[in-house]
């Protein structure tokens, strides 16, 4: 098997657009019935669904827990939101898989829990693969996407999306089932 990877000179969301293109060239003739996207507003859900329009496909979204910049708001309103659940697109919104509450514990009385570990780990391929990682675990135990069969994840630096991988989900009681298959895009780190 002869596969190609795009990789980006820069991190962030001027790579949204490109990596949505290369995702869908990778769709077209598999057996990919899944596609994971982090898109913390929506926008770039909205813009991967307008791409993927009439492919066999089903786009979940993730989206960053409420209270994640500020508290009781959710990044994501309420318009976009239902926007893209007409669109038959669902968005989760929760806790973060790869530092949740350890995140806290790590702030206020220093150090770091082994799940940062693991997320600073994924940090070293790119800020994106790390993205991929948690949103696969979160939907997986969301029930939104499955367990043991491949899918793409999408995920990002800051804004917009610049990295994309085909893996296989895992929940988050078995975490070291996860497997990374192949680099459909990212950025260099």
């Amino acid at each position: 098997m002869e596969k190609t990877i795009t990789y980006f000179e820069e991190p962030g969301i001027e790579n949204t657009d490109a990596l949505i293109g290369l995702v869908k060239d990778r769709l077209e003739g598999s057996d990919i019935k899944y596609v994971a996207i982090a898109s913390s507003t929506g926008e770039s859900a909205l813009k991967l669904n307008e791409a993927l329009k009439g492919m066999d496909v089903t786009i979940v979204n993730c989206s960053h827990h409420v209270g994640f910049k500020e508290p009781n708001k959710a990044q994501i309103d309420d318009e976009t939101r239902a926007k893209l659940e007409a669109e038959g697109i669902v968005t989760f919104v929760g806790s973060h898989a790869l530092s949740g509450v350890g995140k806290s514990i790590s702030k206020k009385f220093g150090g770091a829990t082994p799940v940062e570990i693991i997320a600073a780990t994924y940090r070293t391929i790119c800020q994106g693969f790390k993205v991929c990682a948690e949103i696969s675990i979160m939907l997986a135990d969301a029930g939104l996407i499955p367990v043991g069969e491949e899918i793409i994840a999408i995920g990002g630096t800051g804004h917009g999306v610049d990295t994309a991988v085909v893996m296989t989900a895992a929940n988050m009681t078995n975490v070291f089932d996860m497997k990374f298959h192949e680099v459909i895009a990212m950025p260099r780190p």
